[in-house]
């Protein structure tokens, strides 16, 4: 028996951990998937075979990430997510939250510039169309912060406060365009905050951390107005299939909880990564200067020596 055309039994069993994790895949996630990490592979494997070296720990990052989305989209929870708010509420800050963080912290473009030929010249191949891409007005205005803000905030109240939501949830289709806007919508809202690959807008890293926070807050906001609604807020949910045992409103209150713990997670995460990138900013801006000083013998210092004792011989 389908629900809603998705093909997910409305006789689901009640919720478990167990039957929230068992293996349940969706072919086009799961394809994607193991495409992108093929994709990934095969970037780390031309450097390697080339004598250069690829940190570990940027592979490591963002096989997390793309595992994370297969766990959220080719298990029972995609299941559960069509006919539970809650565990649709799992899945949404994940992908939209936790997965860009770690696929960002992956470097997945300096990656593929670096792995990618070149055309040669007056042609232009994948690697001059990524550079192109990067550094295109579009690319400018969507890495923005005056889009980003608004459109992580859009995508909780425009969406789940309005009849679209329940419009993508009534197709496969739908709900995969849902699906791939809340990934895309977190890639870059975070990336020009605390990612590693080059990009049109880099902030210096206290306005990163001030974009963080301008946009943090409104998903507890949301969160709190899901916990506090008398009624259910979504039409999708309104209804949960018997099967499940659940109440509407305690299920739609259980995912305002869910949205509002998320806001900090995240929060916490990229803090950590913006600081360790500031540290290790100034700790390559300290060591340039040192082989400055050491090329020029430090020059400047002595210059600005001089300048004092030109002060002092004025005073006198």
């Amino acid at each position: 028996m389908d629900h809603s055309g998705h093909g997910t039994s409305m006789d689901l069993p009640p919720f478990t951990l167990a039957r929230g994790l068992a293996w349940s895949p969706d072919t086009f996630f799961l394809v994607g998937c193991l495409v992108v990490l093929a994709l990934y592979g095969w970037g780390v494997a031309r450097l390697v075979r080339r004598g250069d070296k690829w940190p570990v720990n940027r592979t490591l990052w963002f096989t997390g990430g793309v595992l994370l989305i297969l766990l959220m989209m080719c298990t029972g929870l995609n299941d559960y997510g069509m006919v539970m708010f809650s565990v649709h509420m799992v899945q949404h800050m994940v992908i939209s939250m936790l997965a860009p963080i770690l696929l960002l912290l992956g470097g997945p473009i300096t990656l593929a510039l670096r792995a990618l030929p070149t055309a040669g010249r007056g042609r232009k191949g994948p690697r001059e169309l990524l550079l192109m891409l990067l550094h295109s007005r579009y690319m400018r205005v969507i890495t923005h912060p005056v889009f980003t803000i608004p459109m992580f905030i859009a995508s909780l109240y425009g969406l789940y406060f309005t009849p679209l939501f329940d419009f993508l949830m009534e197709s496969r289709p739908g709900h995969i365009v849902m699906m791939l806007h809340f990934l895309l919508v977190g890639l870059t809202f975070f990336w020009p905050i605390m990612g590693v690959d080059p990009g049109p807008h880099r902030p210096g890293y206290l306005m990163r951390m001030l974009e963080l926070f301008a946009g943090m807050p409104f998903h507890a906001f949301f969160g709190i107005a899901l916990m506090m609604g008398s009624t259910a807020m979504v039409g999708t949910y309104a209804d949960p299939p018997a099967s499940l045992g659940i109440d509407a409103l305690a299920d739609q209150n259980a995912a305002g909880g869910i949205a509002w713990a998320f806001s900090e997670i995240p929060s916490v995460l990229v803090l950590i990564a913006l600081l360790f990138q500031w540290y290790r900013s100034d700790q390559r801006q300290a060591k340039r200067q040192d082989r400055a000083a050491d090329r020029d013998g430090d020059k400047e210092l002595e210059a600005y020596n001089a300048y004092l004792a030109s002060l002092h011989a004025r005073g006198r």
